[in-house]
């Protein structure tokens, strides 16, 4: 998910039952905060972040127009 009134490098939150995590995409795919989800879950969260960074970057464009 993306929050409106963030910072504008391209970055994503996600939630999960245990916790919420926020990765950068620029310049690269990096944790940027974790809350709760353990290191299991950041492995298969960053995963699947990087296989679908283009449709991220996308949406990303298209929510805040750039």
């Amino acid at each position: 998910m993306f929050f409106s009134r963030e910072e504008a490098r391209v970055h994503v939150h996600v939630q999960g039952p245990r916790g919420e995590a926020k990765f950068w995409i620029e310049p690269q795919i990096k944790l940027a905060e974790n809350h709760g989800l353990s290191e299991k879950d950041l492995r298969v969260v960053k995963s699947i972040i990087e296989e679908r960074e283009n449709e991220i970057r996308s949406a990303w464009a298209d929510h805040f127009g750039r």
